[in-house]
């Protein structure tokens, strides 16, 4: 997709973080803005934010786990731009993590799976069709993860890789068609975002019991705390996609320097071995202490 001037893009989760950050970018290429977020409070400031830089935007409150909620935001982008080029399906949460797969509660799974994965399902379904219908050239960019890429961790992990696998499929089934549609999977590593904190964004229920935090998990969650606030700024983020939609690139990397993570799983795949993988960089010579 070469064009952005006037065109328009939904994104969600687009009240901060990575959604913002390529909002801001989008916008900055001359888009009109649909900002579609589960939080009242900072999508209005979003809003206010972007149209007093001079940019069009709107923005919709959206819970992207609930299919008619996503036919909602379809509806109110056709209604105020009756159209959409870009579809950026980037809302995310982390999960609390800190158990086993088998110890977290159905709810866990239902409140992740149905915000990572099913967000993204329910974009494609309500989006795509109208974008396809309109014959003309546009982008979907998936928003998934490092975790996507490399072994398997937890919950999130989970909905990462399926993130991935359903946007190799779409780009397949578009390009069977001969669609003017193309598809990217953005992949990133540490971020500069608020995603440990997506627990204010959790449904009242069902919830997990609290449970005591190990020293384990207390270190582990400081070292990732730490490692986010020196991530990529989202703006670069932001960036990154745009130079993505503009070369039609698939996977979409904003750490290329982690590439071995990613290159060992290969491996390990390929030569039938355990699925160990590697750390990230950083975290190499990390001694975590181990629980009684």
């Amino acid at each position: 997709m070469k064009s952005f001037e006037g065109r328009v893009a939904v994104v969600t989760g687009g009240a901060s973080g990575i959604g913002k950050g390529i909002a801001n970018q989008l916008a900055a290429q001359g888009m009109k803005l649909v900002l579609a977020d589960v939080e009242r409070a900072p999508l209005d400031e979003a809003v206010a934010d972007f149209t007093a830089k001079g940019f069009e935007a709107i923005g919709v409150e959206c819970d992207v786990s609930k299919p008619e909620s996503v036919e909602a935001l379809a509806g109110r982008t056709l209604d105020a731009y009756g159209a959409v080029h870009v579809l950026c399906n980037n809302a995310g949460v982390a999960g609390s993590g800190g158990s086993t797969s088998w110890e977290q509660p159905l709810g866990e799974w239902e409140w992740v799976m149905g915000v990572n994965l099913w967000g993204v399902v329910h974009g494609v379904r309500s989006f795509l069709p109208l974008m396809i219908e309109q014959g003309d050239e546009g982008h979907v960019v998936n928003t998934a993860s490092i975790a996507g890429l490399v072994q398997g961790s937890g919950i999130y992990g989970v909905t990462k890789h399926a993130v991935v696998a359903l946007s190799e499929s779409l780009f397949n089934e578009l390009g069977n068609r001969d669609s003017k549609i193309k598809v990217s999977v953005l992949c990133p590593g540490w971020v500069n975002t608020r995603i440990l904190e997506s627990e204010r964004n959790r449904p009242e229920a069902p919830r997990p019991a609290p449970s005591e935090e190990t020293e384990q998990l207390a270190l582990m969650r400081k070292i990732v705390e730490g490692m986010l606030a020196k991530g990529l700024d989202p703006i670069e983020v932001g960036s990154i996609v745009v130079d993505a939609i503009r070369n039609e690139s698939f996977y979409v990397q904003t750490h290329p320097h982690w590439m071995n993570m990613i290159e060992s799983r290969m491996q390990n795949i390929v030569e039938g071995k355990d699925p160990i993988g590697v750390p990230p960089p950083g975290m190499e010579d990390l001694k975590l202490p181990t629980s009684d």
